[in-house]
């Protein structure tokens, strides 16, 4: 893991926009907007990677899939990605600046409890909406996230206690 103190802000620093293994199009679209002449990003290093989307950038980097996303998060300024709890946790855990949208083509809108509960604890900023995506990544450029800790787990105790209860009855 990288260093989970926040990193300064740099004016023309790396952005990195991840979709997952799907597709954002939408979120993908509008960032690529903001890396035109007179966007907002448009002094930064913008990369940008678009799962199976439709649309490609034409003012960005982009690639599709890779094996890993923790160079590019432990590299950038801010991540800008969408929802999913692996993307949010590897994201934060690297202690960078995170804004992720929510995916509004998710049928459950489970990606919005997540990350309001993420939010909550400082450790994003967080949308539904790609409208005004310009005022928050200006607003996520100046966010100082709280250090992310993973909750503690104890799943495997739960599970190496159910073997052992079912290895005793089975006797």
């Amino acid at each position: 893991m990288a260093d989970t103190q926040s990193r300064p802000l740099k004016t023309g620093g790396y952005v990195f926009v991840t979709v997952g293994s799907t597709d954002f199009d939408l979120l993908v679209r509008a960032v690529d907007m903001l890396c035109a002449p007179a966007g907002v990003l448009v002094d930064y290093d913008v990369e940008m990677q678009i799962g199976e989307g439709v649309y490609e950038p034409a003012h960005a980097r982009f690639f599709r899939f890779a094996p890993s996303l923790m160079p590019y998060f432990e590299r950038a300024d801010l991540v800008i990605a969408h929802g999913g709890l692996g993307t949010a946790v590897e994201a934060i855990g690297c202690g960078g600046r995170l804004l992720a949208v929510a995916n509004p083509d998710r049928y459950d809108h489970h990606q919005e409890d997540l990350l309001g509960a993420l939010a909550d604890a400082g450790n994003l900023m967080w949308s539904t909406d790609v409208e005004n995506l310009e005022e928050q990544i200006v607003a996520a450029l100046q966010f100082e996230p709280q250090p992310y800790v993973c909750p503690p787990c104890s799943i495997h105790e739960i599970i190496g206690k159910y073997l052992s209860e079912k290895s005793h009855r089975a006797r």
